[in-house]
């Protein structure tokens, strides 16, 4: 286990207070991270979703769209993040008895990492179908946001252990 007086957080300087770490010196290389999410949906919303009947349109096409928008505006949203290219963005939603599984890959060539636009990605995406079928389903509700792998950079790879998922 990790001492925590031994946890040096990136975004605090030695007072505490936060800044925006300078990566100007960092190469730009190949990075990737991955995120999921689930919307728990009631059983009439998934029947609406399979059959194509949600009101207010296609959930899906709606959600991928706004989570490959959300992964280009993380730096806007989170006030530390950097301002990198996101080069590639997929989006993908698979209704499942319970609701929608999101699961996001975001990449880029930069010099930090892009686990943040992948997490904002699924997490919007999420948003987006909350909105679209809150309307026949009040208690409808995002659960389980996490990144779930990561490659490149400095620290490496990472891979979230399946009974953490």
């Amino acid at each position: 286990m990790t001492d925590p007086s031994q946890i040096r957080l990136t975004h605090l300087d030695e007072a505490g207070a936060a800044y925006m770490v300078d990566v100007t010196a960092k190469q730009p290389t190949v990075r990737t991270a991955s995120a999921s999410c689930f919307v728990a949906c009631a059983p009439r919303v998934v029947a609406a979703l399979r059959d194509g009947t949600v009101p207010k349109g296609d959930v899906l096409a709606v959600a991928r769209v706004a989570g490959i928008a959300a992964a280009k505006k993380a730096p806007e949203l989170l006030p530390l993040a950097h301002v990198i290219g996101v080069h590639g963005c997929s989006v993908d939603l698979a209704v499942e008895d319970e609701g929608v599984r999101i699961e996001t890959t975001v990449r880029t060539a930069d010099r930090t990492g892009v686990e943040m636009e992948a997490l904002t990605a699924a997490t919007v995406a999420g948003l987006a179908v909350v909105d679209m079928v809150k309307g026949v389903d009040r208690s409808v509700c995002l659960r389980q946001a996490q990144v779930t792998a990561k490659s490149g950079g400095r620290s490496g790879d990472w891979v979230r252990p399946a009974d953490e998922a």
